[in-house]
């Protein structure tokens, strides 16, 4: 249900809180995929990725009424309805009405979303979000919760409560922050450090450009498919996911030895097996093209970001050649984007106090 906005607030004991709770997006590198239960547990399942500095923001203001009211700093939707009611989920920002729905609020509130990438780019964005939530929520009731119980409460929110198909990588990720191996089992998940030294870390960066194709994945049923094809015993599918799983492990080793030549061939070693995975993941797009014509600029390798169909790419590329690179990518639409890495995972700031962690 959308509505105009509420009348302004007046009470000026609600106008001395506001919470800002801000979630870093990811770039998986190797093991997507795994991170399903189908897979991890009977196989296990592990992921390489880091957070990064892009970023969904939340801000949360307590208000003097009955209402809540979402607003989407993006695109300008707003949905508003009163304290106690069901939210209707009809596909206008069902995460953050998800996300107050399973936490809990008992007293108006205006919460403002916003998102340094678009849904369905293939860098975490919804989790990061419905994770940014939730850490709000928890600051604003002075309520400690560590980043395995913000990872799982998100978990719930958008596989359970939502019912949207996907793994465990992308809440975990956001909640702890960093360069981490993350491990799957029936046991539970385990969020390991890579030990990784400062110069390896910044020629890693060094070596990396992110490329959006100019579209986003839409609902094609790439997930779905996934697990069909593991469900129907296909061979390709399972060596394809082994291969992203031992991957994982490869790459967080390679790192750690300070082998940065070699992430380039893994990258696409990555992608070659996703495909075996999902022979579907570029069908419909200009990835193959975009790759094609990275390489042939000097590019030693890449990968899709998420579960394809569009999105970002993640392409690896000697800095001497990278302007080359991002030239010939730029000149099939793609589109070249800065980022960092960032260690740190989603943070809580309220009111006049400084960030600091939302664990």
């Amino acid at each position: 249900m959308v509505t105009p906005p509420g009348p302004p607030h007046t009470d000026w004991r609600m106008d001395a809180v506001t919470v800002i709770a801000r979630a870093p997006l990811r770039i998986s590198f190797v093991g997507g995929g795994t991170d399903f239960p189908h897979w991890f547990e009977e196989h296990g399942g592990a992921v390489l990725s880091t957070t990064i500095d892009h970023y969904a923001e939340v801000t949360l203001h307590p208000r003097s009424d009955e209402r809540i009211q979402i607003r989407s700093i993006d695109f300008g939707d707003l949905v508003a309805y009163e304290v106690g009611a069901a939210p209707m989920y009809d596909g206008v920002m069902d995460l953050p009405k998800a996300a107050l729905a399973r936490v809990g609020v008992d007293a108006g509130l205006d919460v403002d979303i916003r998102s340094d990438a678009p849904p369905g780019s293939g860098l975490g964005g919804s989790s990061a979000l419905v994770t940014a939530v939730v850490a709000g929520l928890a600051a604003l009731d002075e309520r400690a919760m560590t980043a395995d119980e913000l990872a799982r409460t998100s978990y719930v929110i958008e596989r359970a409560d939502l019912g949207v198909a996907g793994g465990w990588q992308d809440q975990y990720a956001t909640a702890f922050g960093g360069l981490n191996l993350l491990e799957f089992s029936d046991e539970g998940v385990r969020v390991t450090s890579a030990h990784i030294v400062p110069d390896v870390l910044d020629r890693l960066r060094a070596g990396l450009l992110l490329c959006y194709t100019g579209a986003v994945r839409t609902d094609v049923g790439l997930i779905e498919a996934q697990v069909r094809l593991h469900a129907e015993g296909r061979e390709e599918t399972i060596q394809g996911m082994k291969q992203l799983q031992a991957l994982a492990y490869d790459m967080r080793d390679a790192l750690e030895a300070g082998d940065i030549e070699s992430i380039g061939p893994m990258l696409q070693h990555a992608y070659e097996s996703k495909k075996r995975m999902n022979p579907h993941i570029a069908e419909g797009t200009a990835i193959e093209r975009l790759f094609a014509a990275a390489r042939d600029a000097g590019a030693t390798g890449g990968k899709i970001c998420g579960a394809g169909g569009g999105g970002y790419l993640l392409v690896a590329c000697p800095p001497e050649r990278q302007a080359a690179v991002r030239s010939a990518l730029e000149s099939l639409g793609g589109r070249i984007t800065p980022f960092a890495f960032e260690p740190a995972g989603v943070r809580a700031h309220v009111s006049a106090r400084p960030w600091e962690p939302a664990v």
